[in-house]
C-alpha cells in the first residue's frame, strides 16, 4: 500500500515540476500575457465558445451550481473532476464551482460520500454551464481493502492511511480555531423535527382529513421520498466569543423563532435537549464527540487507530492543492464509533477540509435508524481551518426498519470569524449564556435579512401552517388529551388536576390509597400559586393532605426555572422512616412491592415556611423553618430507655434549614413535576445544614446536622461512563434515633441508584458517616463482542457502594440515658442497629437494555449478615427507556 501511495505522490511532484519549468520560460511569460488579453476579446467577438490560446492549446471550462435534488439546498465541497485527468475542484459553500483546464474533455463527474455520483457529457474545448442535482445515496459505506490475490489481515503497522491519520493528530493544535488565544464568530442554527412513515390508513382517515395541509410530500429520508408531518422548527442567531486562557466561552442569543405542535410534551428547554441529541458542539478535533446523548470517539482522536480501520480511497486535485480521501470504519460494529470519510489537505498542514460521519445499524443505540453528520471547513487567512457548516440528520423509531419514525435535522452555519481580537477583560467576566433584549423575532423580513442560509419552500411554509393548526378547536382538544397523559396533569382553566399517576397506590400500612390533587397555573395568578392534595387509605382509614401556597417574586411558577419564591405549607401524611416521603412522591408501580417485612411507619405533621432562590449560573439556596411532629405507627414504637420504658406518642422538632446547591454549566429539561438534569461532565455540589431549637414551638431537642455530597459523571469514551457520589454527614448534640441519620434503604423490587438496595428500612442509624457510591456503565462494550449476544444490544453495569460511620456514646441508648430505645424486630421484622466500625458494603452487577427498556441487577451484601431477616443476595428491576 505504501508503494502505491508514494508512487502517486512522486508522479504528481514530477508533473508539478514540469509545469513550473514550462511556466517560467521566457516564451511562456509572453504566452500568458497574450492569453490574458486575447481570450476575453475572442469570446466576445465570436459565436463559438471554443477556448484556445495563441498556440492552439484547447481549454475546457465548466461552471454552475450543485444542489440537493430533494431540498434544493446548495451542496458545498462536492468533488468535481474531468474524467481521465487529475484536474478537479470542490464546490464552494453556495454550491458554485468553476473548473477550467487545458484539454478536450468530454465528461465531468460530480461525487461526494453520501450522494450518488453523477457524470455529465460536456462540449470539449468550450465553456459549459450546468445545473447539477445530486441524490442521496442509500448504500452504507463499505470497508475498502487492498489485497494481492490473498486476503490480508488489516494492520496499523505500515498502513499509509494510519500514518496520515497520525499526521492529522499531530497537527491538530496547528489547525483548529480553538487553539488561538481569542476567537469570535456568528452562528445561525436551524432545527427541524418531523414524523414520517405515517400509516396510509391514518393519513386518509376521517380523523386526519382536516390536518392534511400540514403534510410535506417532498422530504427525502435515507434516500427515499417520504410523506412527513413537521412538528417542530426552530431558528436562532447567536454571537460566540472564546478566550483560551483562562478558558471562557460566551454565547449571546440575538434572535430566535420557534414553532412546536408537540407542546403536550411539557418540557421547557426542549430545544436544549434537541441540541444535545443532535450535537450541540461538533468538534472533530476533540477526542470525543457528544451526540445522541452519548460520547462517540472521534476518528482523529489521539487513540483512534486502536478502534478504527483506515483506508486511503481517493486523491483529489483542486485549485488549492491535493486532497486525500480517507475512509474509516469501526473495528467492532457495535461500539460507539462512526464510519465515514475524511478529506485531508496535503499542503503540510494535514488539516481536515471536510468529513462525513455515519453509523452502522449494528451500533448499540436504541431507537436510532440512521445518523449522518457532515462537516465542512474553510481555511482562514493565515492557515487555520474553521468550521463553516455542520449538518446532522438522524431518524428514530420504536422498530429498526418500519413503523412511525421521527426525523430530525440540525444545520448550523458559522461565519464572520475573527482571530486574536480580544475584547475588554470585563466582557469575559459575563455569563456564559446571555440573551439580547427582545430576542423573539417573528417578523419574516427580519429573518430574510439576517439568516445566513435560505429555507426551502417546505420549510418556509411551516410557520404559516402551524399557526393555522393551533387556531383549530379540534387540535386544541387533541393537545389537551395528549398533555394530560404525558404531563400527568389535566388542565381545567387556570387549574391543573393531578398528578394522575398518584390517584392510586398500595402499601401495607394504608392498604389501597386514593388521592386527588391539583395546582394553579400562571393563568390564575402570576405571583400566587396554590398546590395541594387529599388522600385516603382504606386500611388505616386516615385522611391525608398537603396544602401549599407560593408567592413568586419573579412571576414564575414554582415548578419552572429559575425559582424565586416564598412558600408556606402544611402536610399531614404517612411515610417510611428515613425515606424522605418517597412513597408519596414517586408512586412508581414497582415501589408498591417490597421484599421482607415493612412495618415501620410514621405519621407526620409538618409546617414549613421557606424561601427558595435560583441563580442563572445554577447556584441556588433554600432557607426554611420547619416544625415537624412525627408519630410512630405500625410496629414502630418510640420508647424511652428509662426504668419504666415510657412510650412517647409524639416527637416534635423545630428546625432552621439551609440548603445550598451548585451545578456549574448545568442544562435542565423541565417537566411538569420536576427538573431533569441533562448529564454532563460537570460535578454537582450539595450542602445542607439543619439546626434544631429546643423550646421553640414545642421543639424537644437542640442539635445541628450537616450533610454534604458531590456527584459527577466521568466519561471513558468507549468504556462508557461512571456516576460517582461522595457523601458525608455529622450531627452535633444529643438526639434520639429518629433524629439521627437513618441510612437510605430500599426494600422495594425496584432498583434505586441513591439507596442501599440490600439494606432494610431503619436498619442503620449514625451520627457521623462518609460514603462512596459508584455505578459504571460500559454501554455494551464487552457484550457487543460476544457472538449471538452482540445482536441483543444488552449493556453491562457494575455498582459499588460503601458506607462507613458510627454512633457516639452520647447518642447510643445503650450508654446514655434520656434516649429512645432502638427498635427490636419481631415476627420476622427488621431491627435497628448503630452503624459500627465495619463499613457497610454492597456491590451489584446488572444487564440493561433488555427489550430496550428493562434492567436487572443482582446485588450482593458483604457484611452485617447476622442481622435479623438478612440475605446476602437480591434481584432488583428497573424500567427506563434510553438511547
Amino acid at each position: 500500500m505504501s508503494r502505491i501511495f508514494w508512487g502517486y505522490l512522486a508522479k504528481d511532484v514530477f508533473r508539478l515540476w514540469r509545469m513550473l519549468l514550462f511556466k517560467y520560460t521566457e516564451k511562456s511569460k509572453k504566452l500568458s500575457l497574450l492569453l490574458f488579453l486575447i481570450i476575453p476579446l475572442s469570446v466576445a467577438a465570436q459565436q463559438s465558445n471554443t477556448l484556445k490560446s495563441k498556440s492552439d492549446t484547447v481549454f475546457t471550462r465548466v461552471s454552475g451550481v450543485i444542489a440537493d435534488a430533494v431540498s434544493g439546498q446548495p451542496l458545498p465541497f462536492i468533488s468535481i473532476r474531468f474524467n481521465g485527468s487529475d484536474y478537479g475542484v470542490n464546490s464552494d459553500k453556495m454550491g458554485q464551482f468553476t473548473l477550467s483546464a487545458p484539454g478536450s474533455f468530454t465528461h465531468i463527474t460530480f461525487s461526494y460520500v453520501g450522494y450518488q455520483s453523477v457524470t455529465k457529457v460536456i462540449k470539449p474545448g468550450q465553456s459549459n454551464k450546468l445545473q447539477i442535482r445530486l441524490h442521496s445515496s442509500q448504500t452504507q459505506l463499505k470497508e475498502v481493502s487492498i489485497s494481492s490475490g490473498k486476503n490480508k489481515k488489516y494492520r496499523n503497522k505500515g498502513n499509509p492511511a494510519v500514518e496520515l491519520i497520525q499526521q492529522i493528530i499531530d497537527h491538530k493544535p496547528q489547525n483548529r480555531m480553538e487553539s488561538s488565544d481569542y476567537l469570535q464568530y456568528d452562528q445561525y442554527e436551524r432545527i427541524g423535527l418531523s414524523f414520517f412513515n405515517l400509516s396510509p390508513k391514518f393519513i386518509n382517515g376521517r380523523f386526519f382529513s382536516k390536518y392534511k395541509f400540514m403534510l410535506d410530500t417532498t422530504q427525502k429520508i435515507n434516500g427515499v421520498k417520504q410523506t412527513s408531518l413537521p412538528v417542530f422548527f426552530s431558528e436562532k442567531l447567536s454571537q460566540n466569543y472564546y478566550r483560551k486562557d483562562p478558558s471562557k466561552s460566551i454565547q449571546i442569543l440575538n434572535a430566535q423563532k420557534q414553532i412546536n405542535i408537540i407542546k403536550f410534551v411539557d418540557t421547557v428547554g426542549l430545544d436544549i435537549y434537541l441540541n444535545r441529541l443532535y450535537g450541540n458542539n461538533l468538534d472533530i478535533y476533540e477526542n470525543n464527540i457528544f451526540i445522541i446523548t452519548n460520547q462517540f470517539l472521534s476518528p482523529i482522536a489521539n487513540h483512534a487507530p486502536d478502534f478504527y480501520k483506515f483506508f486511503i480511497t481517493d486523491t483529489i486535485q483542486t485549485a488549492k492543492g491535493k486532497l486525500i480521501a480517507v475512509s474509516f470504519t469501526p473495528r467492532n460494529k457495535g461500539d460507539l464509533l462512526f464510519e465515514g470519510k475524511l478529506l485531508v489537505t496535503m499542503d503540510g498542514r494535514y488539516a481536515v477540509e471536510g468529513c462525513e460521519l455515519n453509523v452502522n445499524k449494528q451500533i448499540n443505540i436504541n431507537f436510532m435508524r440512521s445518523l449522518k453528520i457532515r462537516l465542512d471547513f474553510e481555511q482562514y487567512p493565515g492557515g487555520r481551518y474553521y468550521l463553516s457548516k455542520s449538518d446532522v440528520k438522524a431518524d428514530f423509531g420504536i422498530t429498526r426498519n418500519k413503523g412511525l419514525g421521527v426525523f430530525g435535522e440540525r444545520a448550523v452555519f458559522y461565519s464572520n470569524y475573527k482571530l486574536n481580537q480580544p475584547l475588554a477583560a470585563s466582557f469575559y467576566q459575563g455569563k456564559s449564556l446571555q440573551t439580547a433584549a427582545n430576542p423573539n423575532q417573528s417578523d419574516t423580513s427580519y429573518w430574510l435579512k439576517h439568516r445566513t442560509d435560505t429555507l426551502n419552500p417546505q420549510q418556509a411554509q411551516i410557520y404559516t401552517h402551524i399557526n393555522k393548526l393551533e387556531s383549530m378547536p379540534s387540535f386544541k382538544k387533541l393537545t389537551w388529551i395528549a398533555s394530560t397523559f404525558t404531563g400527568g396533569y389535566a388542565a381545567w382553566g387556570p387549574v391543573q388536576i393531578g398528578p394522575i399517576g398518584q390517584f392510586f397506590s398500595f402499601n401495607n400500612q394504608e392498604g389501597a390509597r386514593f388521592q386527588v390533587g391539583g395546582r394553579t397555573t400562571p393563568d390564575f395568578n402570576k405571583s400566587i400559586y396554590l398546590e395541594g392534595y387529599a388522600g385516603y387509605g382504606t386500611k388505616d382509614k386516615q385522611a391525608k393532605y398537603d396544602l401549599s401556597t407560593y408567592f413568586s417574586l419573579n412571576k414564575t411558577a414554582p415548578y419552572r426555572f429559575p425559582n424565586d419564591y416564598f412558600k408556606i405549607s402544611y402536610l399531614y401524611d404517612v411515610d417510611l422512616p428515613g425515606q424522605s416521603f418517597s412513597i408519596n412522591n414517586s408512586q412508581a408501580a414497582l415501589s408498591s412491592f417490597h421484599t421482607g417485612k415493612t412495618d415501620y411507619w410514621l405519621y407526620n405533621k409538618i409546617f414549613t415556611v421557606a424561601y427558595v432562590k435560583d441563580f442563572e449560573n445554577h447556584f441556588s439556596y433554600n432557607l426554611s423553618f420547619r416544625n415537624w411532629n412525627q408519630q410512630a405507627a405500625g410496629t414502630l414504637v418510640y420508647q424511652l430507655n428509662d426504668a419504666n420504658s415510657t412510650i412517647v406518642h409524639n416527637l416534635t422538632t423545630s428546625e432552621f434549614d439551609i440548603a445550598l446547591r451548585y451545578a456549574p454549566h448545568e442544562q435542565i429539561l423541565q417537566g411538569t413535576q420536576q427538573r431533569h438534569t441533562i448529564y454532563s461532565k460537570y460535578p454537582i455540589f450539595n450542602l445542607q445544614i439543619n439546626h434544631g431549637f429546643e423550646g421553640v414551638l414545642n421543639g424537644s431537642y437542640s442539635y445541628t446536622n450537616i450533610k454534604a455530597n458531590i456527584s459527577k459523571r466521568f466519561y471513558f469514551s468507549q468504556l462508557g461512563y461512571s456516576d460517582v457520589t461522595l457523601l458525608g454527614s455529622l450531627i452535633t448534640g444529643k438526639v434520639p434515633f429518629p433524629l439521627l441519620n437513618i441510612s437510605p434503604a430500599n426494600q422495594s423490587i425496584a432498583y434505586d441508584p441513591d439507596a442501599y438496595n440490600k439494606m432494610d428500612y431503619l436498619e442503620f442509624v449514625s451520627d457521623h458517616y462518609v460514603g462512596f457510591n459508584m455505578t459504571q456503565s460500559f454501554n455494551g462494550f464487552f457484550l457487543n463482542k460476544i457472538p449471538l449476544i452482540e445482536h441483543l444490544k444488552w449493556r453491562e453495569y457494575l455498582s459499588f457502594k460503601v458506607l462507613y460511620g458510627g454512633l457516639r456514646n452520647e447518642n447510643n441508648p445503650l450508654y446514655s440515658k434520656g434516649l429512645y430505645q432502638l427498635p427490636v424486630g419481631s415476627n420476622g421484622g427488621n431491627s435497628t442497629y448503630a452503624l459500627g466500625n465495619t463499613p457497610y458494603v454492597e456491590t451489584g452487577a446488572g444487564i440493561g437494555n433488555i427489550f430496550k427498556i428493562m434492567r436487572i441487577d443482582v446485588i450482593k451484601r458483604y457484611n452485617y449478615l447476622s442481622h435479623q431477616g438478612i440475605s446476602p443476595y437480591g434481584i432488583k428491576l428497573s424500567f427506563s427507556p434510553d438511547f
